[in-house]
């Protein structure tokens, strides 16, 4: 199998895209911090998915992680004093975020998240916006948004009632819990747990299985059911988005990352 590289002038080195026979690949590429996700990588996402899109020879895309240790183990933590504090910051973070996800979300061709270690807030989330998830037994699943006193959007939460049920949902978010690769099997965040030397068998067998099928009754089904997954009319986004905001301009926010820099648990008020 040939392996090509592209977009490396165009993207940060922090994602590597690739075309591997019927299959692209895209690998975040921070193992130094898990492969926690920065603004720049959000901003990478959607310019590689659409080269990705443009090449009738893909019929898959698979999302991953560089290194053994992380999938992706949320947002670059460093960035949050310049990029997620302050109104108009913490806006134009969550409209590039945003952006990101829905390529993700809403795109065409199948996609897959393999996940091997940290997969972990905004790297949940990825994972929650690709079509199958498979993950190895060795890996570790969280929403802590609920220990930094940040603000989670409207569509990160649908996709994550999409994939569990309300009951986990809530669970999973008010707890703030780490689950292993078997408890978040058995919430319905996976599709498929292996064993570490087996998980690129399983993805493979996955890119085998969707490749043969045709490409546009794949589509379409998927288009199907991602119209089902939608969010009302009666939902009403910009209360959602409100809520979010007053998360981030919160104390319990400023405490949250007080905490996590000095590595002690953070003290809330609710204010």
């Amino acid at each position: 199998m040939t392996v090509e590289r592209i977009l490396q002038d165009r993207i940060t080195q922090n994602l590597i895209v690739e075309k591997r026979g019927s299959a692209g690949w895209i690998t975040f590429n921070d193992p130094g911090r898990h492969n926690a996700i920065s603004f720049a990588m959000w901003e990478g996402i959607p310019i590689a998915l659409q080269a990705l899109a443009e090449d009738p020879a893909i019929r898959v895309v698979v999302l991953t992680g560089a290194g053994e240790r992380a999938f992706v183990s949320g947002a670059n933590i460093s960035q949050f004093d310049t990029l997620r504090s302050g109104e108009e910051p913490v806006q134009a973070y969550e409209r590039v975020a945003e952006t990101a996800q829905l390529a993700l979300y809403d795109y065409d061709k199948p996609t897959i998240a393999r996940i091997k270690g940290y997969c972990i807030g905004g790297g949940l989330n990825i994972a929650l916006c690709c079509d199958l998830r498979v993950a190895s037994d060795d890996s570790s699943f969280a929403i802590p948004a609920g220990k930094l006193g940040l603000g989670y959007r409207m569509t990160a939460i649908r996709n994550l009632v999409t994939a569990v049920g309300a009951a986990h949902a809530m669970e999973i978010f008010l707890t703030a819990a780490r689950y292993s690769a078997s408890e978040a099997q058995a919430r319905g965040l996976l599709h498929k747990v292996t064993p570490v030397d087996q998980l690129d068998a399983a993805v493979e067998e996955y890119i085998a299985h969707i490749s043969a099928n045709a490409p546009l009754t794949l589509h379409a089904g998927k288009k199907m059911i991602r119209q089902m997954q939608q969010l009302g009319p009666q939902v009403d986004i910009e209360a959602m988005r409100q809520l979010v905001m007053a998360c981030f301009e919160s104390e319990d926010y400023r405490e949250g990352r007080r905490a996590f820099a000095e590595k002690r648990k953070p003290v809330f008020t609710g204010k």
